[in-house]
């Protein structure tokens, strides 16, 4: 594929995004198989779903771990959000919990029959939002990538494959970074999938450093469609990161308080709007004229101070 074209679905994906379209989160926590992992699992869910539903703008969020964490209730939650949810809507899938890996098929475990990754991927091909995310922070996660990638779609795993299979410590920084200020990378007062995927990836680092233990995961993502082992990180010559980066999970801060006023939403959408068109510039740039990028880039930035300059009075 010329690099001209290479990113031209994602561009017109992140330039089209309609102002107030609605998020849609669906947080599953599998089943724990010892108390301890019952109530871990448990927690995580609760806390990502509190932290969602207090952020602001438009978000939907369905969760269910436990013992309603069973094959029905998900379906039933996922045919939910297909019900409701439109083309120009977000919609991110979070698993945690324990998966298996047989070499061949990926499974969540759940009360109950398991789902596979590819009745995790159909689920999720029912519902019509044109950008969406599957977070995967379940041990032998890396085994599910095959099944559940697809264009338009970030898959995130907490294993490069599926014989990784220890319990993860991923799962409980990718929650920690939609509440921790640091995740915010770029300082522009909102946590990215990107972010919180580089975020979630170091402290997972730092654990197994400061136990001395050799690490058994080691996360990768892909976003867009095609890469079979995933990536560790995004690349403009590849596209790799491009939809993570553009993927909102929570606002902080006066960028929060912005979302939420009916005075400045519009204003804040459309400094969200530039911040999306400056990242896909950046990914842009190698297909691009030197002169045009630099164009477009400053007429872009300007635009951005102006907005931010609005929002700050």
């Amino acid at each position: 594929m010329k690099a001209t074209s290479r990113f031209v679905v994602l561009v017109l994906m992140l330039s089209a995004l309609p102002a107030h379209a609605t998020v849609y989160y669906v947080a599953v926590g599998g089943l724990g198989g010892e108390p301890d992992y019952e109530q871990r699992f448990g927690a995580l869910i609760k806390d990502v779903a509190k932290i969602l539903e207090e952020s602001s703008g438009n978000v939907k969020v369905y969760a269910v771990s436990g013992a309603e964490a069973t094959r029905a209730r998900v379906t039933e939650l996922m045919g939910q959000v297909a019900a409701q949810a439109k083309p120009e809507d977000d919609f991110l899938l979070l698993l945690v919990g324990h998966g298996t890996f047989d070499g061949v098929e990926y499974k969540l475990n759940l009360v109950g029959p398991d789902l596979s990754g590819a009745e995790l991927a159909s689920l999720c091909n029912r519902v019509p939002a044109r950008r969406q995310m599957i977070v995967n922070t379940t041990s032998a996660s890396g085994g599910s990538l095959a099944a559940l990638q697809k264009p338009g779609r970030g898959v995130v795993a907490s294993t490069k494959s599926g014989t990784e299979k220890n319990a993860t410590a991923f799962a409980r920084y990718w929650v920690e970074a939609l509440r921790d200020a640091n995740a915010d990378v770029d300082k522009n007062e909102s946590i990215s999938a990107l972010e919180a995927f580089q975020y979630a990836t170091r402290k997972t680092a730092d654990f197994y450093e400061s136990q001395k233990r050799l690490a058994t995961e080691h996360a990768i993502f892909d976003d867009t469609g095609k890469s079979t082992e995933g990536v560790r990180a995004g690349s403009t010559e590849t596209g790799q990161g491009l939809l993570l980066s553009s993927f909102t999970l929570v606002r902080i801060g006066a960028a929060q308080r912005a979302a939420a006023d009916p005075a400045k939403r519009a204003l804040f959408d459309k400094k969200e709007e530039l911040e999306r068109q400056i990242d896909t510039l950046k990914y842009q740039k190698a297909a691009m004229a030197d002169d045009d990028y630099r164009r477009q880039l400053t007429a872009a930035l300007l635009e951005l101070a102006r907005v931010q300059q609005e929002l700050d009075k």
